[in-house]
């Protein structure tokens, strides 16, 4: 039996990581494992699926789409099985196809992944009905958890705490305004199947409460195939935490521990830690108890995740259960030193739990931060296209020795599509402590390269720096209070603009000598000078400010020193920086260290990643300044007129129509992408003039979908 000491070494811990549940002995082998198994699953869920079954031994088979034929997760599998066009109803979703995929291959066992096919009763039994073992639990225990109104009817009949509401099927607008007003506002509308932040709003009176039953009705029928709704009161200002349980076929039980995943957009999370600095031991193991009665209720058996939302007095309910593997499992593998999907693995095939509660225990602590194509300051839209660039930060893909892990699905090249999740990667640090876990974390982000799509990493970093994440003080409302108008950009320090105002100084520099060192230049006499001389007087440009420089290359030319008009003290920046090199690390003030992103170069303007914002600055000579002075502005054009679509997706819906009046603020269209409903409004009052697309229509980022009237 494996005896995991709650306060072993970091040597020990290391050392146990490198070994993994087989070598640790946590089950007892009951049979063989199986030699073959189907990942019925895409992008980096897959990978992390293969990945495990590779080091146990075991071939992988993949399936596809027509979008994913190219993908790495088919590259990564022994086969792969073609299952039908790109749209996830006509592919992945088809259980009979991936069915006949695993019979086809001769696999043993299927592993679903999350999403998809992954709490699907009906798939369970295709799968049991052809002979082949599912990877997660029983149907009866994934139909139960399944139905939210079920499984909270489950929950208070297990005596586990759960949130007042209504938990029969709402059918109608009027029952949904008589049932919210007698619950009280605010309430949560919530489809009764799925997950995922899909299918939920929250409404603070009648208005809303009508149109988030449209909404969350519409999205659930569109990702579950199952409108079905209920109501419940919303928990203002909660803490979402959740346990990790382990269950296997001979009746014994673990939990994992804790996640944290209070920060949340739409209901969907973002960044997630463990353990949580919220709880305490003996909050833990209440939680813990309640979530292990709550899966024994349902016969439950594998890896599974049991939900509460926490309020400031830790009080908690149950929120739902989620019947597979979680987003965010790496977190607990990297606080446990355990292998979640092995260990599902070795409970399908049979091998029962070694290990006693007792000896699970808490080592260090890992955040996982959710790096999305989308883009934050356009309201988080996604964001699709071909990753130009791409290199992940220095790490290794699942290696708990390792700290900083990437589960990614992703490789240059590859095409984030719109048909499928914008996910490009789950990133996660881990330290002795919180405070190493986030600045690994903020090194990571800030050394990511992403070229091709717009993505989240501003955002991110943004987090990271925050004062109360920092401080650990969060809860379920902290975007929302923290960006009540959005996201609008990182906020500038002076030693940010002090770590750009060097960086590219010191960019600058290394440009110059590069050139001068080419045969067949074109004569500068400011660079030549500058060279031979080691002096030069640049003007800067960053949001509009200007600063006056005299710079210096120290005579080890590895650092340049900057002193700026109107300061006493110089700056000084070192770096073994190239020209063309993605990443710049600098040091600036002989301490302060800096990662930035070379994202382009012009003659003049050089465009940095800053923590994870694009800021361009210009350098220039005083000669060359004062000509750009007399430079003609480019023409701005008025597009205040038409109503385009902010991001590719389809048209769900119109609401005008040629010759309609409408106010500003007015809804206009919707637009579907990544499953979720976009409304659009007017941002004007005026008379619509032309609709240029029709209900279905598939639409690109800015296409015009309704033109005005001209104003006089």
């Amino acid at each position: 039996k494996l005896t995991m000491l709650r306060t072993a070494t970091w040597r020990k811990t290391m050392a146990w990581r490198v070994r993994g549940l087989a070598g640790a002995r946590m089950f007892s082998t009951q049979k063989p494992l199986f030699s073959k198994i189907l990942v019925a699953n895409r992008g980096e869920i897959a990978c992390r699926v293969m990945k495990t079954a590779r080091r146990m031994g075991i071939e992988t088979v993949a399936v596809y789409s027509d979008a994913d034929a190219q993908s790495k997760h088919v590259s990564m599998a022994d086969e792969a099985v073609y299952v039908g066009s790109s749209p996830s109803s006509e592919s992945y979703l088809v259980i009979d196809r991936i069915v006949e995929a695993a019979k086809k291959t001769g696999a043993q066992a299927v592993h679903p992944g999350y999403g998809f096919l992954s709490e699907n009763k009906d798939f369970y039994l295709a799968l049991k009905e052809a002979d082949i073992e599912f990877i997660g639990p029983r149907d009866h225990a994934i139909l139960a958890m399944g139905l939210k109104i079920e499984s909270k009817e489950i929950a208070r009949a297990a005596n586990v705490h759960t949130i007042p509401g209504f938990l029969g099927e709402v059918k109608s607008n009027e029952e949904v305004v008589k049932i919210s007003n007698e619950i009280g506002y605010p309430v949560m509308i919530k489809a009764s199947a799925g997950g995922g932040g899909k299918g939920m709003r929250v409404a603070y009176n009648d208005e809303e409460a009508v149109e988030g039953f449209a909404r969350s009705r519409d999205e659930a029928k569109s990702s579950f195939g199952n409108d079905t709704i209920f109501i419940e009161k919303f928990i203002e200002n909660p803490r979402h935490i959740e346990i990790q349980v382990l269950l296997d076929k001979h009746g014994n039980a673990v939990y994992l521990n804790e996640r944290e995943c209070s920060i949340q957009r739409r209901n969907q999370k973002v960044v997630e830690e463990a353990p949580s600095t919220f709880v305490d031991p003996e909050l833990r193991k209440r939680m813990g108890e309640q979530a292990i009665e709550m899966a024994r209720a349902v016969d439950y058996i594998s890896a599974g995740t049991v939900e509460f939302l926490v309020d400031k007095n830790k009080d908690f309910y149950f929120l739902e259960m989620n019947t597979r593997l979680q987003v965010e499992h790496p977190i607990t593998e990297y606080i446990s030193g355990v292998d979640l999907v092995e260990q599902m693995i070795r409970v399908a095939a049979g091998e029962e739990i070694t290990v006693k509660q007792e000896d699970i225990g808490v080592n260090g602590w890992a955040i996982e931060s959710r790096v999305y194509a989308e883009d934050p300051l356009r309201g988080f839209l996604p964001s699709i296209g071909r990753l130009q660039r791409y290199q992940e930060p220095e790490s290794t893909q699942f290696d708990l020795a390792k700290e900083v892990r990437t589960d990614s699905g992703v490789r240059e090249g590859s095409e984030i599509s719109m048909y499928y999740d914008p996910m490009i990667c789950k990133l996660v640090t881990h330290g002795q402590d919180r405070a190493e876990a986030i600045k690994r974390m903020r090194d990571a982000l800030d050394s990511y390269v992403i070229r091709g799509v717009t993505h989240n990493v501003n955002f991110l970093r943004a987090i990271m720096d925050h004062e109360k994440f920092l401080s650990g003080d969060t809860t379920t409302k902290f975007i929302e209070e923290e960006w009540p108008e959005g996201f609008q950009g990182i906020a500038m320090q002076q030693t940010d603009y002090d770590a750009l105002l060097a960086s590219s100084v010191l960019a600058h520099v290394r440009d110059v000598q590069r050139q001068m060192t080419l045969s067949g230049k074109f004569d500068s006499f400011d660079g030549e000078r500058f060279v031979r001389e080691r002096v030069a007087r640049l003007i800067v440009s960053i949001h509009n400010e200007e600063y006056m420089v005299s710079v210096t290359i120290a005579d080890d030319d590895s650092t340049i020193i900057l002193n700026v008009d109107g300061r006493d003290q110089p700056l000084t920046v070192t770096s073994d920086y190239k020209p063309g090199h993605d990443i710049m690390k600098t040091v600036i003030k002989g301490d302060e260290q800096h990662i930035l992103q070379v994202l382009e170069t012009s003659p003049y303007t050089t465009t940095f990643q800053y923590k994870g914002t694009s800021i361009p600055v210009t350098v220039r000579t005083p000669r060359e300044d004062e000509l750009m002075q007399i430079m003609p502005e480019q023409e701005v054009i008025d597009t205040s007129r038409f109503v385009v679509s902010p991001m590719p997706g389809a048209v769900f819906a119109l609401k005008v129509k040629p010759g309609d009046k409408v106010a500003m603020g007015q809804q206009v269209a919707i637009i579907e992408a990544m499953k979720m409903q976009n409304s659009l409004r007017a941002e004007r009052s005026g008379v619509i003039k032309a609709v240029r697309v029709a209900e279905g229509d598939t639409v690109a980022t800015d296409e015009i979908l309704i033109e005005f009237e001209t104003q006089d």
